[in-house]
């Protein structure tokens, strides 16, 4: 096996499970697949384990992990309280893309949870995932596992990119394939009297309304429609996030298919511009790349992450992705879209959506 000083993938066989488990026990972080995004795991009991995730993603200090375990059963040895809402989306959605947020146990490190009273609990479908937690669980022992790239930045969906993000790093990075979902996972606040989605994902609201047998409230509504108090922090929250280098715009489809006239106009030589669409094909232009992508919601969310980290490595002068539609089976694609071209506007360029 590979030992030097920078990140190594291995396959996921028996002895690397072993010596990944061993790593993790030893109070080390590795790269771990799961069928969202891959994850920077690390023993979420342990203090010092946790705090090296911190350091390496240059992660805020007040910003909650989601404890990752292998059942339903090992999640609530992490829980003050389990709600009937818990139980219900527990036995529909888990092992797979959601994290319920509850009342923490008394046990939960304050590092884990950004100091609040609430904890973030996932159990993962992927297999190699569920076999390093079933190895390394004793007494529902669980992984702190945040995504494998430094932060603000765009999630890694293959073990090549963790790697990339941790070039000077010996860190172990377990080979699970591209994830099959693609972006984070649903989190469901069960943690008080209303249940509502803080951040979107491949569990669809309609499902969860299928589930609980009600309609969840909005983001800032209590049950009655008045504004809602302080919510739990949770991860992915903020403004700016999942965010490339290269400057990127998100326009809607009329603006946009102006500009790419304009474009045409102009016959400028300036810096090489890429643009993604998924409800049309566009005229050739000088100096633009238009891919585009099947218009549907899961196919942006299984490949925009790659996708936006490709292009960044072409060093375009401007990455323009197409508003995605305004439906409830794109809220996950629109909230990563918002966050990841949040920081261009805020400097002064326009994202306009339908």
């Amino acid at each position: 096996m590979k030992r030097a000083n920078l990140p190594f993938i291995e396959q996921p066989t028996d002895e690397n499970i072993s010596q990944a488990v061993a790593w993790l026990r030893a109070g080390e972080a590795i790269g771990l697949p799961t069928e969202t995004v891959y994850g920077l795991a690390a023993d979420a009991s342990n203090a010092d384990a946790v705090a090296k995730i911190f350091s390496a993603k240059g992660r805020p200090a007040d910003h909650p992990l989601i404890v990752h375990v292998a059942s339903a059963e090992a999640a609530k040895a992490w829980a003050a309280d389990w709600p009937e809402a818990a139980e219900k989306l527990a036995n529909a959605f888990w092992p797979g893309p959601m994290t319920l947020i509850v009342k923490r146990a008394a046990h939960v490190l304050d590092a884990v949870t950004g100091g609040q009273d609430t904890v973030g609990l996932r159990v993962p479908s992927h297999p190699v995932a569920q076999w390093v937690l079933k190895h390394f669980s004793d007494d529902y022992q669980g992984l702190a596992a945040p995504s494998a790239n430094q932060f603000g930045q765009v999630s890694p969906t293959t073990a090549a990119h963790v790697a990339a993000e941790f070039p000077d790093r010996l860190l172990m990075i377990l080979d699970g394939g591209a994830c099959d979902v693609g972006v984070e996972s649903t989190i469901i606040d069960v943690s008080g009297d209303t249940v509502r989605v803080l951040r979107p994902g491949r569990v669809r609201a309609g499902e969860i309304d299928q589930v609980l047998g009600t309609t969840l409230a909005e983001k800032g509504e209590d049950a009655s429609g008045a504004e809602a108090g302080d919510l739990p922090r949770v991860p992915g929250a903020l403004a700016s996030h999942y965010a490339p280098k290269t400057q990127t715009l998100m326009l809607a489809t009329a603006r946009l298919k102006m500009q790419l006239r304009a474009f045409r106009q102009a016959q400028d030589r300036g810096p090489m511009r890429c643009v993604i669409t998924h409800s049309f094909d566009a005229e050739p232009a000088e100096r633009v790349r238009v891919i585009r992508l099947a218009a549907d919601a899961e196919t942006w969310e299984r490949e925009l992450y790659a996708l936006l980290r490709a292009l960044d490595a072409e060093r375009y002068g401007t990455l323009i992705i197409e508003a995605p539609p305004v439906t409830s089976e794109w809220d996950a694609v629109n909230d990563r879209v918002k966050r990841a071209t949040q920081r261009d506007a805020e400097d002064g360029v326009e994202n306009t959506a339908p």
